[in-house]
């Protein structure tokens, strides 16, 4: 890929700057952005404190990688789509397990149209399941008919990961480095993490760079080839990117996840396809318009979403782009790229300072009994930022927060999972940004970003009656971690 100027692929600097502004002002916590026509890259940005060697968590998007090897085994003549379940784990097929869930096939599960309708059985093992996740997958009680109704099924594309590592003997993503990626520049260092058990977490563990995935959409958008060599076969991308499947029950449309779903790929406004992980994690292809927009965010609890994102794309880049080359405007472009190379993470957007704060600062607070587990906590400040100590279940621990910017620092807990989903991990932390802001003269506000191999989101909020008395709230959004710290409390100075 080649970098351009925007006004060089038919856009203005000016629209480029005007959709990061749109994105920005919702509040979303961006990590990166690639905008590409062809092989042409026309912005490129990284929200410090990433930056573009970071291996970034792709959450859902890792479901196409998984889809991408099962072409692979295709091609190879490994397997066929109408393979089933009953043939690849004979393993699990105790007594209980349904004929339709015995049955349903490898074409079933890339559209998403498996017989599970029971609780998901991607949520209920990465909360109870510490030993093998595939047989959790059977134990499924609500079966419908496969090959029927879409309904998202995280779970049976992890499964169709397992099939690529039992039929290569390798992990899916080194298969498709050694038959695909490797060819096109994709990082030897990615890797995917591991779910319990015994195979890749292939519907959401890959991790890569930003670059990476842009290089990943670019084959796709290319149909399955590179440098005019092919490397995935012709009918397979096109049953892959054509939204065959319906997704939407009630026929709404103009909002993600409405345009039906391929193999393992979402139909997307405008007649292209995309690529799509929790919390703004995005490859989308407009085969018209020859575009690629790939993002990076964490906006998990945002309330809008990641739709926001694909608003401002469309609305500034795609409804605005000429088919020819515009006057080179180099100002304009020189501004775009001091733009680019000064984003930050969101931080918390509130006013830096309060005189309330000097009159809280050092106190130690007792709580009341709390779903938290927390016995007290002492706030200090010191101007730019401060810190948050406080006592828990599983000991003391402090963070510091910045005010008008974030601080970076492990979060305090310990445990939680690293390179094996769902399984503690003894003294591991996760990376986290801390800012914090005064939205009222007696409220304190601290945001925690994780900013990790695992995303997700905390927010404390510090309601002061008085000097003396406050109460608490703490909410999260993040997969399976983060849970001690949910619910309210009433805390006293003493």
């Amino acid at each position: 890929m080649r970098y351009v100027s925007p006004e060089q692929v038919g856009v203005t600097s000016e629209n480029v700057m005007r959709f990061y502004r749109r994105i920005e002002e919702q509040g979303i916590s961006m990590h990166s952005v690639i905008l590409a026509k062809g092989d042409a890259v026309f912005s490129e940005c990284y929200y410090a404190p990433f930056h573009k060697d970071f291996l970034h968590r792709m959450y859902s998007v890792s479901k196409t990688f998984v889809a991408t090897a099962i072409g692979c085994c295709l091609d190879e003549g490994l397997l066929a789509l109408s393979d089933t379940l009953e043939q690849h784990f004979p393993e699990y097929m105790s007594d209980g397990v349904s004929p339709s869930l015995r049955k349903t096939t490898v074409e079933e599960l890339l559209k998403m149209e498996t017989a599970v309708t029971g609780e998901d059985p991607h949520a209920y093992w990465f909360a109870h399941v510490k030993d093998d996740r595939a047989a959790v997958y059977f134990k499924d009680k609500g079966q419908k008919n496969a090959n029927t109704l879409f309904l998202y099924d995280s779970s049976g594309s992890y499964l169709l990961g397992a099939i690529v590592e039992k039929l290569t003997g390798k992990p899916f993503l080194t298969y498709l480095k050694d038959k695909i990626l490797r060819n096109i520049g994709f990082s030897e260092d990615a890797f995917c993490l591991d779910a319990a058990g015994k195979y890749s977490w292939g519907d959401s563990g890959v991790m890569c760079r930003a670059y990476d995935l842009l290089l990943f959409a670019r084959f796709w958008l290319n149909g399955g080839t590179w440098e005019g060599k092919r490397y995935l076969s012709e009918d397979f991308v096109t049953r892959a990117v054509s939204p065959a499947v319906c997704t939407s029950d009630f026929g709404f449309s103009g909002q993600d996840g409405t345009y039906g779903y391929g193999y393992q790929i979402w139909g997307a406004r405008g007649g292209g396809f995309a690529m799509r992980g929790m919390g703004g994690q995005v490859a989308l292809c407009l085969p018209k318009e020859d575009l690629i927009l790939v993002t990076n965010a964490d906006t998990q609890g945002h309330p809008l979403g990641y739709y926001p994102i694909l608003d401002a794309f469309y609305t500034e880049i795609v409804e605005k782009m000429h088919a020819e080359p515009l006057p080179e405007n180099a100002a304009a472009e020189r501004a775009l790229r001091v733009e680019e190379k000064g984003k930050k993470l969101f931080f918390l957007q509130g006013a830096a300072n309060a005189a309330f704060a000097e009159k809280i600062n050092g106190k130690h607070f007792v709580c009341e009994e709390n779903p938290m587990g927390i016995r007290s906590f002492t706030l200090r400040f010191d101007g730019e930022g401060g810190t948050l100590s406080y006592e828990n279940a599983t000991g003391e621990k402090s963070f510091p927060f910045g005010l008008g910017h974030n601080e970076i620092a492990p979060f305090p807990e310990e445990g939680y999972s690293a390179r094996v989903g769902g399984l503690a991990a003894a003294g591991h932390k996760y990376t986290a940004a801390f800012s914090a802001d005064f939205p009222e003269e007696k409220k304190l506000r601290i945001r925690v970003q994780i900013i990790d191999e695992y995303f997700g989101n905390l927010a404390m909020v510090f309601g002061f009656r008085d000097e003396n008395t406050v109460s608490v709230r703490m909410q999260k959004v993040a997969e399976n971690f983060l849970n001690e710290y949910v619910g309210t409390m009433n805390a006293t100075a003493k």
